[in-house]
C-alpha cells in the first residue's frame, strides 16, 4: 500500500491525541503544558536549488525570481506534481488554481498557455466543485472547476497533499499573459477550496471550529507550510522589477525570511486589519471563543497625499452599514493599479489633467510627459511615495511628449466584508519592498498578523523620471518595455525519497526521514516548542521514537 506523508502525519497524530482536543481555550496556559497538543507536523521539505539561494544549513527558507509581463502582472514558477506552471503572484487572494489542459471555455478559448493534466501526475480529483471569484464591480472574473491534490512546490519548498482548483471555465484574463492560474497567498478564512472542501465532508459550515481545524489538510498553500512550524519566521516577501518606462529592479518571493540584505527593523510594521463578525469577517471558534480573525492583508492608512499636498479623504457613502472610521488599504500583488474612491481619484486626475472630464467615459487623463508626479501615502506614520515613473503609462506609440495617468483608478466604496477604500496594485510593489506576516492562525492575539513595509524609491527619483523621458524621446519617442518569462525552467526535481519495511534497517529509515530534506517525521523533531507565538498550530503531544517506527513499519511511504 502506497501512502503520503500526510497520511503517515495523520497516522501518528491519530494514535497520539485522539482523546486531545484540537485547540487549548487559553495557548498561554501553562498548567496543562504536559498534555494540550502544540500543532500538526506536515509533509515539508527543501528542494533542490540553486547554491546561491540556500539559507543557513538545516533552514527552510526559499526565494524564486518572477515573470514580469510589461508590469500588468506578475508570475511565479509552481510545481505541481510531474508539471511546472506559471501562476500570477497574488495577495488579494488565498487560493491557488491553475487552468486544466482541457479547459476552452472563458478565457480558455483565447490562451495558448499549457494548462496541467491531471493524468500525467499524481493528482486527485476529488470531484468537488470549486468557484472564486475575483475584482470589484467593474472587473470583477471568475474561474469554476473541481478541487484536486499534488504536491506543489513553489521557492524550493514543497508541500503534499496540496489542496488547489484544477480550473475548466474562467474568465480571468491572466491566461492572456502567459500564465495558467493565480496562487493566492492570502489568510486561510478566505479560501473558497478549504470551504468548498469542508462543506463536502462536514455539511453546511456551521460553526468555525472545523473550517479553521481543516487548514492544516485543506489550507492554501503558504498558509500551510507555515503552521509546520518549520519556517524560521512565518512571513513572506515580495519585490517587484519595473519591465516599462524604465526597466530597472529584480523581482523576488522569498519565503520564510526577508530578501538578503534587508534588516527587519528597518522596516515600518503595521498591524493587519481584524474583522468582526459585523463587518464579515470569522466567527470565533469554541476552542478560542475571544479571538478576531484577519481577513485579508489589509492595513490603516493615515493620510493621501498628491505633488505634496494632503488630500481630503472620501465622502462617498457606504453601500453597507459598516465602519468607515479608519481608512484602509488591501495590498494586492494581483491587482495592476492604484485604485481609490471615486472623489479622490478624480480629484488627483483633474489636477494631473486640468481637461479631464469624469462625466465622460472617453476623456482621457493626459499630461505632459515632463511634468512629474509623486502619489503618497502616509502608513504608521511615515511617507511612502509611488516612483513617478510608475505612475504614468505611454499614451502613443512613438510619442514621448504626451503621457496619461493610468495606474490610478476608481473602485468601489466600502461594505460588508470589504471595509478598505483603497487597492495598493503593483506601481506600490515596485515603489516598496514588502513583508507579509501570517502571525498566529488559530490565535491571532498571542501574535497579531502585521506587514512590514520598505520605500525603495531613490532620492533622485524625480532625476531618474526625465531621464526616462529623454532616453524615449532618443529613441524615437517609445519608452522602454521588456518581458520576463517566470523562470519556470529553473525549477529543481527533488530527489526520490522511498521508505518501506523492506529498505533495510530501522535505523536506516530514521535516518532517511531525518535527513536533507524532509522535515515531516523526525523522530526528535515530532513537535514544535509552546513558546514560540509564531507557531500558528499547536503542536501534537511529544512521542516516543516507538511510535513513530510503529507507524512507519506498518505502511509503504512514497514520496
Amino acid at each position: 500500500m502506497l501512502t503520503s506523508w500526510a497520511q503517515v502525519t495523520l497516522l501518528v497524530a491519530s494514535s497520539l491525541s485522539s482523546s486531545v482536543s484540537a485547540f487549548p481555550a487559553n495557548p498561554d496556559d501553562t498548567t496543562t503544558q504536559n498534555t494540550k497538543p502544540r500543532g500538526y507536523n506536515l509533509p515539508i521539505h527543501r528542494r533542490i536549488v540553486e547554491r546561491s539561494n540556500l539559507g543557513k544549513r538545516g533552514s527552510v527558507t526559499g526565494q524564486t525570481g518572477l515573470g514580469d509581463h510589461t508590469d500588468l502582472l506578475y508570475s511565479v514558477p509552481i510545481e505541481l506534481g510531474d508539471s511546472v506552471v506559471a501562476v500570477n503572484l497574488d495577495t488579494g487572494s488565498s487560493d491557488l488554481w491553475v487552468v486544466s489542459d482541457a479547459c476552452t471555455a472563458g478565457t480558455c478559448a483565447d490562451s495558448n498557455v499549457r494548462g496541467y493534466s491531471p493524468m500525467s501526475s499524481n493528482a486527485n480529483s476529488t470531484g468537488v466543485r470549486v468557484e472564486m471569484f475575483y475584482g470589484d464591480s467593474k472587473t470583477g472574473t471568475y474561474a469554476k472547476g473541481n478541487v484536486g491534490f499534488d504536491t506543489a512546490t513553489v521557492a524550493g519548498i514543497a508541500m503534499t497533499d496540496q489542496a488547489f482548483g484544477i480550473i475548466n471555465d474562467t474568465t480571468n484574463v491572466v491566461l492572456k499573459y502567459d500564465t495558467a492560474g493565480i496562487f493566492g497567498l492570502g489568510f486561510p478564512v478566505a479560501s473558497k477550496v478549504q470551504e468548498f472542501m469542508v462543506t463536502a465532508e462536514d455539511g453546511p459550515i456551521k460553526t468555525t471550529d472545523n473550517y479553521l481545524l481543516s487548514t492544516y489538510t485543506h489550507g492554501p498553500l503558504l498558509p500551510r507550510i507555515v503552521i509546520t512550524g518549520a519556517l524560521p519566521e512565518p512571513i513572506f516577501s515580495i519585490t517587484l522589477n519595473r519591465a516599462t518606462i524604465d526597466i530597472s529592479g529584480v523581482g523576488e518571493l522569498a519565503v520564510g525570511k526577508v530578501p538578503d540584505g534587508v534588516d527587519p527593523s528597518s522596516l515600518t510594521w503595521v498591524p493587519v486589519r481584524l474583522y468582526r463578525p459585523s463587518d464579515g469577517g470569522l466567527h470565533a471558534p469554541v476552542f478560542a471563543p475571544n479571538e478576531i480573525y484577519p481577513l485579508r492583508w489589509e492595513i490603516d492608512i493615515d493620510d493621501v497625499y498628491f505633488d505634496g499636498q494632503r488630500l481630503a479623504p472620501s465622502t462617498i457613502p457606504t453601500s453597507d452599514d459598516v465602519d468607515t472610521s479608519k481608512i484602509s488599504a488591501l495590498i494586492d500583488t494581483g491587482n495592476s493599479v492604484i485604485r481609490g474612491p471615486e472623489d479622490v481619484v478624480t480629484n488627483i486626475r483633474r489636477t494631473v489633467s486640468p481637461s479631464y472630464q469624469p462625466s465622460d467615459p472617453n476623456s482621457q487623463v493626459l499630461f505632459p510627459c515632463t511634468s512629474n508626479h509623486t502619489l503618497a501615502f502616509q502608513i504608521g506614520g511615515k511617507m511612502f511615495p509611488i516612483d513617478p515613473r510608475d505612475f504614468i503609462g505611454q499614451y502613443m506609440d512613438n510619442n514621448a511628449t504626451t503621457c496619461i495617468a493610468d495606474n490610478v483608478v476608481t473602485t468601489d466604496p466600502p461594505r460588508f466584508g470589504s471595509l478598505y477604500r483603497w487597492s495598493f496594485g503593483d506601481p506600490f510593489f515596485r515603489s516598496n519592498l514588502v513583508v507579509f506576516h501570517y502571525g498566529n492562525l488559530t490565535h491571532p492575539s498571542v501574535d497579531p498578523p502585521r506587514i512590514g513595509i520598505l520605500s525603495r524609491v531613490p532620492p533622485n527619483a524625480n532625476d531618474l523620471y526625465q531621464q526616462a523621458v529623454q532616453d524615449a524621446v532618443n529613441n524615437g519617442g517609445n519608452f522602454e518595455e521588456t518581458l520576463h518569462i517566470a523562470p519556470t525552467a529553473s525549477a529543481a526535481q527533488a530527489p526520490q525519497i522511498t521508505v518501506s519495511a523492506e529498505s533495510g534497517s530501522i535505523s536506516s529509515m530514521i535516518s532517511h526521514l531525518t535527513a536533507g530534506a524532509t522535515l515531516s517525521l523526525s523522530a526528535t523533531q515530532m513537535a514544535i516548542p509552546t513558546n514560540n507565538p509564531n507557531n500558528a498550530f499547536h503542536a501534537l503531544p511529544r512521542t516516543s521514537i516507538l511510535t513513530v517506527i510503529t507507524a512507519l513499519l506498518s505502511i509503504y511511504i512514497l514520496r
